[in-house]
């Protein structure tokens, strides 16, 4: 479990973050056009896990927005967005914002996800919500980097994130 907090009051999560060097488990979501979004399917490539509580905040909207912008230059990259919005509104949001270099997945089906990254939020208002982290995964399917965000309302660390990536 990690403690993190919500406007300095201190929640926890379901679990910890896989640790950098092991391998990152596959997982199974829904993408914006209803198909599955797998991590399994970008191997080979180097990928960004930017998962977050909801696009339907400022903060979780700017960090898809932001990836998007970033991942525009590097190559041979992926950036998955995650959260338990559902497709729809993940569909909504990339269209209204004109996302294209971001894949987003809900995990509004399945929750073998939150369970296999430890990230699900289990007390205070937003429990049951993913917490704000980032996963960097090289091109192995190994984790090269996390970032669990201390404060929920904080965005994540962009330049660490793209640093690790670039290091890869």
């Amino acid at each position: 479990m990690s403690e993190i907090t919500l406007k300095g009051n201190p929640i926890h999560t379901s679990g910890q973050l896989p640790e950098a060097g092991t391998i990152a488990a596959d997982f199974s979501l829904t993408g914006r056009d209803l198909g599955e979004v797998k991590l399994s399917a970008h191997k080979g490539k180097k990928v960004i896990l930017n998962i977050f509580p909801s696009l339907d905040t400022d903060v979780c909207a700017a960090s898809v927005r932001k990836f998007n912008q970033e991942v525009s230059d590097l190559e041979n990259t992926v950036v998955i967005s995650i959260s338990k919005d559902l497709p729809f509104a993940h569909g909504r949001f990339c269209s209204t914002e004109g996302i294209e270099n971001v894949i987003t997945a809900s995990e509004f089906k399945n929750y073998d996800f939150s369970k296999a990254y430890g990230l699900d939020i289990i007390d205070g208002p937003l429990a049951g919500l993913h917490s704000r982290c980032v996963v960097v995964v090289d091109t192995k399917g190994k984790v090269a980097y996390t970032e669990q965000v201390p404060e929920i309302t904080q965005e994540p660390d962009y330049e660490k994130a793209i640093e690790a990536i670039k290091n890869l």
